[in-house]
């Protein structure tokens, strides 16, 4: 009887340490897809930032951080998160029209053409970075896939089993960072400067993914007039060094 008992703890032990590694190597690929160093031009893009950098409206940390909290309250909690939701769970569905539609609002909420191309290009460059990893089942998504970057980050996190509470933070902690590093190169600031501002924000982002999972589909949206008007004035800019 004890060496029974010994195998079935032993079995146990073992589908523990399974769904352990599992959870853990869904953590590390979320970590793969949020870097920095993801493949999709990311760092190529400020969405306005330079352009209100270059009007004074962002001049110093505590402006670049008064820029990048209105951008979470308004723009990420009610919009992109909540979007990225509903394409996590249409792509969990193989629910491809679903997939299409939020794509196509997310297009539509973006208020410049230079936003626009943004999504699209990125998405673009997401779609063959994933091709590239190998994950099942692109064929027939590639396409609708490559309309915008929440697509391809909703479709690889559900593959890869990563929660949902922690896509939405980590991608909510990659556009923060992504913004953060854009503020230091642009205004500039020192590093030390930079890490200090996504520290203070970060609660800010812990609060956003809650609050977008409570967001109804009547109440996506986005009201962003500053930024619209940055960015829609970026691509007259005298010198640029970012895309947007």
């Amino acid at each position: 009887m004890a060496g029974m008992r010994q195998v079935v703890i032993t079995i146990m032990e073992i589908k523990v340490i399974t769904t352990d590694q599992h959870m853990a190597l869904a953590e590390i690929r979320l970590m793969q897809l949020i870097s920095p160093s993801l493949p999709v031009g990311g760092f190529t893009y400020s969405q306005g930032l330079e352009r209100a950098v270059d009007l004074g409206w962002v001049r110093d940390a505590e402006t670049l951080t008064a820029w990048l909290t209105e951008q979470v309250v308004t723009t990420l909690e009610w919009l992109d998160l909540p979007i990225l939701l509903r394409l996590y769970h249409a792509a969990s569905a193989r629910d491809l029209t679903g997939v299409e539609y939020w794509s196509d609002y997310l297009i539509a909420s973006r208020e410049t053409s230079e936003l626009r191309a943004e999504e699209r290009n990125r998405g673009r460059a997401l779609v063959m970075l994933l091709r590239s990893l190998k994950l099942t089942g692109l064929e027939a998504w590639h396409e609708v896939l490559s309309r915008c970057q929440l697509a391809g980050f909703a479709y690889a996190a559900q593959a890869w089993g990563i929660p949902v509470a922690g896509m939405l933070r980590g991608f909510a902690w990659s556009w923060i960072e992504n913004q953060a590093l854009a503020g230091v190169k642009i205004i500039p600031l020192g590093q030390t400067e930079g890490q200090r501002i996504l520290h203070d924000l970060a609660p800010l982002i812990a609060q956003a993914a809650e609050q977008a999972q409570q967001v109804k589909d009547d109440e996506i949206s986005a009201s962003t007039p500053a930024l619209a008007i940055a960015s829609s004035q970026h691509q007259f800019q005298y010198t640029r060094l970012f895309r947007s």
